[in-house]
């Protein structure tokens, strides 16, 4: 049964949802509901998708294997793609496995895209919302401080491990600028990737002291880590990509959308094929969102974990205590 406390936080959620429904709907988006069910999840090589048996009992269709979205992306912007927007969803998603004291296999996310738009108005929208939200629920919390700080990739790593991205181009020289400032990098029998030793080197060198002054954006993520953002045009070497961290937590991530269907087709497949090599399961190409991508309109996008959010605005120091059936009741 739940306790008193996970009660509470019941009642906080639903606060939080009526306020960001007001919220964005006085900003004109419209809400939108889309499947959770789908042919084909998020490519992402560390996220694992639920996967569901389909078996039909009727002459429509033939068994397959469908999965529980890992985020509404691809329908949305299906969505834009054929005119809607702006638009915001508040659903669940399911990620494979995610359990810990700030995740949970099944969770709630805000998403929402801005057509005609990039990252940095949505980065307003959403500072915007998380505020209002902190004033419908009347305590005092850290999303009222506006605006959030924006930092890039660059400069913060810089802050805090003394290591200049410009200056390691690729893995050895990374790995060495690591390893001198006291990051520690396990023994691989292959060589890393870039990407690799720069997850190691900012989760324990600068991920813990983001947010801590007051809600910060974390901006222009090195281009191999672009994911479904587009590169800068006026610098290409990094994407126009953020994410919202809050004393040390990462709440959002969000992009200025790509809208070049062949770029976004070759970054999948390079994705299915590192899920090949680190044997893990590679989803098949989701078609429709592929050939949608290359009709959307300029946009701004962004994923929100609710969870998290209410986590800090009640002081909870795991995320069971902001759900009523968390995982660990089961696993």
């Amino acid at each position: 049964m739940p306790d008193r406390k996970q009660l509470s936080a019941a009642t906080a959620r639903q606060t939080m949802y009526a306020a960001l429904r007001r919220f964005f709907t006085a900003a004109g988006f419209a809400e939108v509901e889309t499947p959770l069910l789908v042919p084909a999840p998020g490519m992402e090589p560390h996220i694992s998708a639920c996967e569901v048996a389909f078996r039909p009992e009727t002459d429509v269709g033939s068994p397959r294997t469908l999965y529980l979205h890992t985020s509404p992306e691809y329908a949305m912007k299906r969505l834009l793609a054929d005119g809607m927007g702006p638009i915001f969803q508040i659903c669940k998603v399911f990620r494979n496995g995610e359990v810990s004291p700030s995740h949970n296999p099944e969770f709630t996310l805000l998403e929402l895209y801005r057509p005609h738009a990039d990252y940095a108005l949505v980065m307003e929208d959403l500072e915007r919302a998380l505020a209002e939200v902190e004033r419908a629920l009347g305590s005092p919390g850290p999303f009222s401080a506006l605006p959030y700080e924006r930092v890039t990739v660059r400069d913060a790593v810089l802050r805090h491990a003394g290591v200049d991205l410009r200056e390691c181009p690729d893995a050895p020289s990374l790995a060495r600028a690591a390893r001198g400032a006291g990051a520690r990098l396990p023994d691989q029998a292959e060589s890393p990737s870039f990407d690799d030793v720069f997850f190691h080197l900012f989760l324990q060198k600068v991920e813990p002291h983001l947010g801590r002054d007051r809600p910060t954006y974390l901006t222009e993520y090195p281009a191999s880590m672009a994911a479904l953002s587009r590169l800068k045009p006026s610098d290409p070497t990094v994407a126009e990509r953020f994410e919202l961290y809050v004393r040390g937590a990462e709440l959002a991530n969000g992009y200025s959308e790509l809208t070049d269907a062949r770029e976004q087709r070759r970054r999948l497949e390079e994705e299915r094929a590192l899920r090949g090599r680190l044997g893990r399961p590679a989803y098949p190409l989701d078609e429709r969102f592929l050939e949608a991508v290359g009709r959307m309109p300029p946009s701004g996008g962004v994923a929100v974990g609710l969870d998290r959010v209410l986590m800090l605005l009640l002081g909870a120091s795991t995320i069971d205590e902001v759900l009523l059936f968390p995982a660990r009741e089961f696993v």
